[in-house]
């Protein structure tokens, strides 16, 4: 989702005369687009600040005098707004995640100074318009594109800070959907992946004016023509139903590859932490998921060391990574949100101790990876290639199951589905020869 708001703000100042740079000594402008799901993203956020003020700072001292204008954004802006303007009242401007389409306006409300003094600009509203009827129409694109469906998220999770940050659960009308989804293949997207915070709990307005789930939208986006791949992410198990099990069943372009986050795999934390589901729940919707697609894949993401969590909950998280046996999965030890339900609770687990249990749950999850990767090695895969690898006359695609894979080639293969035997299966990537 981030990436995808970095991606409008820039098409947003696109008309005005802005563009990417690629140092921040060169920018006039320099956005930090934030997200405030862990404590590490939040700090990393001041540190950029301080690196930031060091440059705003030479550029002002040096030949160019050009001033820099600091500005934050995303949910760490919509949550720490005044903190931000505390400790770095260098920052010109800080909004939220729903007010970003405004951006060209504030930035020209900065360029008026007041008695020589640039105004700070604060802007952490929920507008009532929906910022998705003011974004532009991108006239280019990657060949592997997002787009944004839905926003927000009514389950509060009493570890998340989603709910406070995005907002309540918003779904796009089904027909401004499909229009943007027909423009990205017509600018080169061959692969599109939907967003949402819960994209499948999407419930748009459908074309037939009736209220539409996110499977009745993926029949429709499969049927434009030229677009070879459909993925979505992030779903909540709550939010799985019959016609989406129908679309992994019937739509050949919806990949076999779905991030189902759990977070965890006993029932006593899956309840501290108000997920509404329970283990048995979880893993009937993987058996009907793959009895849909047989040849399905999982990753997942994992809390380790939530508030009260014992040794036999983290047993039971383990034996449920290796009953699933995930593709892929993102683990992280449980980070206190200020003002969430969690950060409250006086069972707070020792950070040596949640470290000890990440170790274990990453050592499960990156074996099982690594022996679904070498699974592979002796198959031929599409591949759709996008970007240049790390060395000259090297390439990087991603397979169906979103393992990255190289190949010797160049950037005119870029966009191809290209059938490649694959050689060797590591850790975190592929490698083999195109047939």
């Amino acid at each position: 989702m981030n990436v995808y708001d970095g991606q409008k703000m820039a098409d947003l100042l696109k008309p005005h005369g802005y563009s990417i740079t690629e140092s921040a000594e060169d920018a006039d402008v320099a956005i930090l687009n934030t997200c405030h799901i862990r404590e590490k993203a939040e700090h990393k956020v001041f540190s950029d600040l301080g690196r930031l003020q060091v440059v705003k700072k030479d550029r002002l001292s040096a030949e160019i005098n050009r001033d820099m204008l600091i500005a934050v954004g995303g949910c760490v802006g919509q949550a720490e707004g005044a903190e931000i303007t505390r400790q770095a009242p260098y920052v010109d401007m800080v909004f939220g995640p729903q007010s970003y389409h405004r951006l060209p306006e504030m930035l020209a409300q900065l360029e008026h100074k007041v008695k020589g003094k640039r105004r700070k600009i604060v802007n952490t509203d929920f507008p009532v318009e929906s910022k998705f009827d003011f974004l532009p129409t991108p006239d280019e694109t990657p060949v592997s594109a997002f787009l944004s469906i839905q926003e927000g998220c009514d389950k509060f999770c009493h570890f998340c800070v989603v709910p406070y940050t995005r907002g309540a659960e918003y779904s796009r009308p089904a027909l401004k959907i499909i229009q943007e989804a027909k423009h990205l293949v017509s600018i080169g997207a061959k692969e599109i992946t939907l967003l949402g915070q819960n994209v499948n709990g999407y419930h748009g307005e459908g074309i037939n004016g009736r209220e539409w789930s996110l499977g009745r939208l993926l029949y429709d986006l499969a049927e434009i023509d030229g677009l070879k791949r459909i993925r979505y992410t992030t779903s909540h198990p709550l939010d799985m139903h019959d016609e989406l099990y129908d679309a992994h069943r019937d739509i050949k372009q919806l990949m076999p590859f779905l991030h189902l986050p759990v977070q965890s795999g006993s029932d006593k934390i899956l309840n501290a932490m108000n997920r509404k589901h329970n283990v048995d729940e979880y893993l009937k919707i993987i058996e009907k998921l793959r009895t849909a697609r047989k040849d399905i894949a999982f990753s997942s993401d994992f809390i380790v060391g939530y508030p009260s969590e014992t040794d036999l909950d983290h047993k039971d998280t383990i034996a449920l990574i290796e009953k699933v046996g995930f593709a892929q999965a993102y683990s992280f030890k449980y980070s206190p949100r200020p003002g969430t339900p969690a950060s409250a609770l006086l069972t707070q687990i020792p950070e040596d101790v949640k470290a000890q249990r990440l170790a274990e749950v990453q050592y499960s999850l990156n074996t099982l990876q690594l022996a679904f990767n070498e699974s592979m090695v002796g198959q031929t895969m599409e591949v759709l290639f996008d970007r240049q690898g790390k060395f000259p006359k090297q390439i990087i695609g991603k397979t169906e199951y979103m393992q990255s894979v190289t190949l010797d080639g160049d950037c005119s293969l870029f966009g191809n589905l290209l059938k490649v035997r694959i050689n060797n299966g590591h850790g975190n990537s592929l490698s083999g020869e195109y047939i």
